[in-house]
């Protein structure tokens, strides 16, 4: 079933709330208008926070930005890309990285593709677009729920 791109991006947020909370988090989602946080993640203590960014999309596995996502540079925030599949009987996919390693990443791979040439051998113009394609990420750069969670956790404790 295919849905609207804003009930996408609510899903999306809500799926990511629950499992971060069914992992023994609180997690709070942020007004729609709130730029660069979806959700504040925080321990049952209240006394270790972070964000996550949520970018959802239905039957894609490849997710657009503008340039400004080089700069996220913060220690404490996560990305989590979720596809929804359109077929009901199938869980969501999610893809989880650091801010940090994302916009390095982001930030690089566009300066290649601007060296590279386009179609028919011509010189690529730059633009705001950047994209975040999972299959030019190392295995190591993308964390599982429970990766994500030992991380969180391991900060709690310092």
């Amino acid at each position: 079933m295919k849905i609207s791109k804003q009930l996408c991006g609510v899903a999306g947020e809500y799926y990511v709330a629950a499992e971060i909370s069914r992992r023994g988090f609180l997690a709070a989602i942020t007004l729609r208008n709130s730029d660069g946080v979806d959700i504040l993640v925080s321990n049952i203590a209240g006394n270790n926070i972070f964000s996550i960014q949520v970018k959802t999309t239905q039957n894609k596995r490849k997710w657009i930005f503008n340039k400004k996502i080089e700069n996220e540079k913060s220690e404490h925030k996560y990305f989590v890309f979720v596809n929804i599949p359109e077929n009901l009987d199938f869980q969501p996919e999610y893809y989880i990285i650091k801010s940090t390693i994302l916009s390095t990443n982001i930030y690089n791979g566009h300066r290649m593709w601007l060296k590279q040439t386009g179609k028919n051998g011509l010189i690529r113009n730059d633009s705001d677009a950047r994209q975040f394609d999972p299959k030019y990420y190392e295995k190591e750069d993308l964390l599982t729920w429970n990766s994500l969670i030992e991380i969180i956790s391991q900060d709690e404790n310092k």
